[in-house]
């Protein structure tokens, strides 16, 4: 029963070289426990090396992303984690060499959060509500929330999000860059699909190239980077000149 509760805990469907990744506990907002963690980081590491797959989508099952950290769970890792596993999972999912799309509605509170800003471009619908209740629990943040919010947002949108655990609307979410894109509930499957098979249809030597340029020249003065990228570049893709053909043949 007890393996039967950690295969189901999050749902991986491929389709199309799309990765769908479900955290699938809507009994309890999809909030985060060992058990979810566990699954999270088996479907990472097979998505590392997973070359058919072009584009991951990450979501909650039912009405929330997630709801954030399992009170009843902080302070028990499993025998198998150690103290900061969760956080560098967390890590290894932003690093992905594909794509992140980040799937919302609903709560998306505090560690939901933080794994919801390691993805590349996140979507929500009007339904989504926004939040960092860390200092409501007396918590400090381990996976990442002090780094990627204010990059997101700015740092005062981030102070004032982290000092009174405030919930934002998807509509002030969109406003202060939080999110991407705000759609209405009933278009929010139908608009990842289409921006998620806009990614696949790229190349995704080109995506996987981009992906880890932005990551190695983060923080760089733009002369380094510029220089990083020239020197680092990869190249064109094999199919580059398949694609131009087709473009030609038009």
């Amino acid at each position: 029963m007890e393996d039967q509760e950690l295969s189901d805990r999050v749902l991986r469907e491929d389709v199309d070289g799309i990765s769908f990744l479900t955290l699938n506990r809507p009994e309890k907002l999809n909030a985060l426990d060992s058990a979810i963690f566990l699954r999270l980081a088996e479907h990472v590491e097979a998505l590392e090396v997973a070359e058919d797959v072009h584009c991951v989508v990450i979501a909650g099952a039912g009405r929330s992303f997630s709801a954030g950290n399992d009170l009843t769970d902080i302070g028990k890792p499993t025998k198998s984690e150690r103290l900061h596993v969760r956080g560098e999972l967390v890590e290894r999912l932003a690093n992905l060499p594909q794509p992140v799309v980040a799937k919302i509605r609903g709560h998306c509170f505090t560690g939901g959060l933080e794994v919801a800003l390691a993805a590349d471009l996140l979507i929500g619908d009007q339904s989504a509500r926004f939040a960092d209740t860390h200092g409501t629990w007396g918590l400090t943040p381990l996976w990442g929330m002090s780094q990627r919010l204010p990059r997101r947002v700015g740092l005062a949108n981030a102070k004032r999000m982290m000092f009174t655990s405030r919930t934002l609307s998807a509509e002030e979410a969109l406003s202060i860059g939080l999110i991407d894109l705000c759609v209405a509930p009933e278009r929010l499957d139908e608009e990842v699909r289409l921006l998620a098979g806009s990614i696949v249809a790229n190349s995704s030597f080109s995506n996987r190239a981009y992906k880890r340029l932005l990551r190695e020249t983060d923080g760089m003065p733009l002369g380094e980077g510029l220089r990083y990228e020239r020197e680092k570049t990869p190249g064109i893709a094999p199919d580059a000149l398949e694609r131009i053909r087709g473009f030609k043949k038009r």
